[in-house]
């Protein structure tokens, strides 16, 4: 796992043997979803039963290949094994704890993201000003690194806490 430095670094990491390594973007994405998910309080009703794994789930079209896989491969968060679910509506999303909108989502943003409101799961895509319409975290491309920032509004009313740490990280927006 990359951890949180590589939250703060926005895509860089380091080989085993020290040497720079460069990773796919998705590689990098992957990566900030984990860390994602350890940085996130979800309502009670979200995390229901105590051994159940955590669900990401992806809208859209999957982008990823193996690199969302590789990067859950063993983990736990919250003591917990995650799982990875597909999805192409937003409503069959119920009951993911993180939901993935793909950017082939872009031209069914607002109605995907009405239909995840409400389900307590952490929003998260790199559709362009994705928190500006209501996402939950955003990814962007800044000078070939990846760096995020977090709709605070659209999490409080998802009723997802985000750490103190996941926000110190990131650039705050608003709707």
């Amino acid at each position: 796992m990359l951890g949180l430095a590589l939250l703060a670094g926005g895509g860089t990491g380091l080989a085993q043997s020290g040497s720079p390594a460069k990773f796919s973007e998705y590689e990098v994405k992957a990566a900030f979803l984990l860390n994602f998910l350890q940085f996130v309080e979800w309502p009670t009703a979200v995390i229901t039963n105590g051994s159940a794994p955590l669900v990401i789930g992806v809208l859209g079209d999957y982008p990823f290949g193996t690199a969302l896989d590789e990067t859950i491969k063993g983990e736990t968060v919250l003591g917990r094994p995650l799982t990875i679910k597909r999805f192409r509506q937003g409503a069959e999303a119920k009951g993911c704890q993180l939901v993935y909108v793909c950017r082939s989502e872009k031209g069914r943003l607002k109605e995907q993201l009405q239909s995840l409101r409400g389900g307590g799961a952490l929003t998260v895509s790199d559709i362009d000003q994705f928190c500006q319409f209501g996402g939950m975290i955003g990814l962007v491309n800044e000078g070939g690194r990846i760096r995020f920032e977090i709709n605070q509004v659209a999490a409080e009313q998802g009723n997802v806490k985000l750490s103190s740490k996941l926000l110190r990280l990131a650039r705050l927006t608003h709707k």
